[in-house]
């Protein structure tokens, strides 16, 4: 599969396209004051227990706090307090765990008051960020995400990724860890890692036991709230967790993002460093590869596919709701269940591809076509387990019911991507009445006058739409002809298909828009 990454940069935000076979699967955007990214590490105050819900609210700094429940305290927990007292208290400083005798793990049952109280200072990093209005989901259960790897504080287990399927490379990665691993520090071995020799590993460990160490630096100073490590930026993330063999090219429009691209893609992986290209056309590089006109495709209630098909997409508070709908997609040869089943496998397709671009969480509830046939809601449900194996986000499919409904849950971070695909009608600007037509021409010849006669510009041209171009300049004795004659000027006019039916613009000799 041929993989492209197309970066748009500007003041107030990054924003990324992620193209497969030139088909825009994924969007991702960062704002540039992005304070509560998730993997961002915090030292917060305990604001709140609510032993009703087992849960706590901390302050992290945002202006709704952060919400921690048990279960997201990590068995850890009292270790990493532990520490935490040690840091404040000047014993240790430096992150080295070797001495460090950890706490036992807490009960899975427990209870939020037997760990945490009212205004402790607690270690927490951000989970989900804050979505609607809700504040930030947090967790005490610290990582760090490395290419290869995830470092885990206060914890001695190895886990492997469990797309790695051979037993053999599982055992192989699992003792190169166990003689780089630091003691009291567990390791998740990620996906990428597999083949991969001793010294990448060892070289991914060593930036994140760097990144852990500068967060224990700053904690000895830091008064909650306070951010004491921040994850990457999203380009960076994004970069890293998707970087393989199948992505060609890399397009960034701004300089000195391309710079830091290079930089880091320099350390991750230096084989891949000729794919990223700065982009110098004077085209905005959205439009140029052809992304704006996908997204206004792909975005709004109803989403049409070639053949006919269209989905409906609904959203409510509790969940998301997309309506299959065959159109004018129907086949005479076949009958009415093999055309449902053909219109069900391309929405299906389709559906798990709106899922990654808009990345819409929580539950999702899929109306497919009828269909009669068992074998058929079977070959429906793997061709939709298969099309979401390329989704990062963690999910879970249920088959179709009885009533052709397939159950969705997927996994949600950040809000949901949204992109405005209705514009304000640029003739009435959204008020339904427009100026009669009749008096349209009169008012490009007193613009025309005021130019000749008060401005006394000498080059000046009018740019129409192609239709008023054509009714102003036909025939022997046209419109512009009977000006030429009143104002003893000729006045040069172009058209622009990308104009409005009554949209008009005056431009002066240099190409720049003259404004009346």
């Amino acid at each position: 599969m041929n993989r492209e990454l197309i970066i748009d940069s500007n003041s107030g935000e990054v924003e990324i396209a992620l193209l497969e076979d030139k088909v825009l699967s994924e969007l991702h955007k960062e704002k540039a004051n992005n304070n509560f990214a998730v993997g961002d590490v915090y030292l917060g105050k305990v604001k709140k227990i609510m032993t009703g819900l087992n849960a706590a609210f901390v302050n992290v700094g945002y202006e709704k706090d952060a919400f921690l429940h048990y279960l997201d305290l990590g068995p850890q927990v009292r270790s990493l307090n532990k520490y935490i007292l040690l840091v404040q208290a000047g014993k240790t400083q430096n992150g080295d765990l070797a001495d460090f005798t950890c706490e036992p793990d807490i009960e899975k049952t427990g209870k939020i008051t037997d760990v945490l109280t009212s205004n402790q200072t607690i270690m927490v990093q951000i989970a989900k960020e804050p979505i609607s209005t809700k504040g930030p989901r947090i967790s005490s259960e610290i990582s760090f995400a490395g290419r290869y790897i995830v470092l885990v504080p206060f914890s001695n287990r190895i886990s492997v990724s469990q797309k790695i399927k051979s037993p053999d490379e599982r055992s192989r990665l699992k003792r190169l860890i166990t003689s780089i691993r630091p003691k009291n520090f567990g390791v998740i071995i990620r996906t990428v890692a597999e083949n991969k020799m001793v010294a990448e590993l060892d070289a991914d460990l060593r930036d994140l036991l760097s990144k852990w160490e500068q967060a224990i630096r700053k904690l000895v100073t830091a008064n909650a709230p306070q951010k004491v490590c921040s994850e990457l930026d999203r380009t960076a993330v994004i970069l890293r967790d998707l970087l393989n063999e199948s992505f060609n090219s890399i397009h960034i429009s701004d300089p000195g993002l391309y710079e830091e691209t290079r930089t880091y893609i320099q350390t991750i992986a230096p084989e891949k460093l000729n794919i990223v290209k700065l982009y110098k056309g004077k085209v905005p590089i959205f439009e140029q590869f052809g992304i704006d006109k996908q997204l206004k495709n792909s975005f709004g209630r109803i989403v049409t596919i070639k053949s006919g098909t269209y989905l409906i997409i609904e959203h409510t508070e509790a969940l998301h709701v997309i309506d299959v709908n065959s159109g004018h997609r129907v086949k005479k040869d076949n009958d009415q269940e093999t055309n449902a089943m053909e219109v069900n496998i391309e929405a299906a397709t389709e559906m798990a591809r709106q899922l990654r671009l808009r990345d819409m969480g929580g539950i999702i509830v899929v109306d497919f076509i009828d269909m009669a046939l068992g074998q058929n809601r079977r070959k429906l449900y793997e061709h939709l387990k298969n099309e979401m194996l390329r989704d990062n986000a963690k999910h879970t499919i249920l088959p179709p019911s009885k009533f052709g409904l397939v159950q969705i849950t997927r996994q949600r971070v950040r809000p949901e991507t949204e992109v405005k695909v209705l514009e304000k009608c640029p003739v009435c600007s959204g008020t339904g009445e427009i100026k009669p037509s009749i008096i349209h021409v009169d008012d490009i010849e007193n613009k025309i006058r005021y130019l000749i006669q008060e401005q006394n510009e000498k080059h000046f041209k009018v740019v129409f739409h192609p239709f008023i171009h054509a009714f102003l300049t036909k025939g022997l004795i046209s419109v512009r002809m009977k000006w030429f004659f009143k104002y003893k000027r000729w006045i040069r006019m172009g058209a622009s298909s990308a104009y409005h039916l009554l949209e008009y613009r005056f431009f002066n000799q240099k190409d720049h828009e003259i404004r009346i």
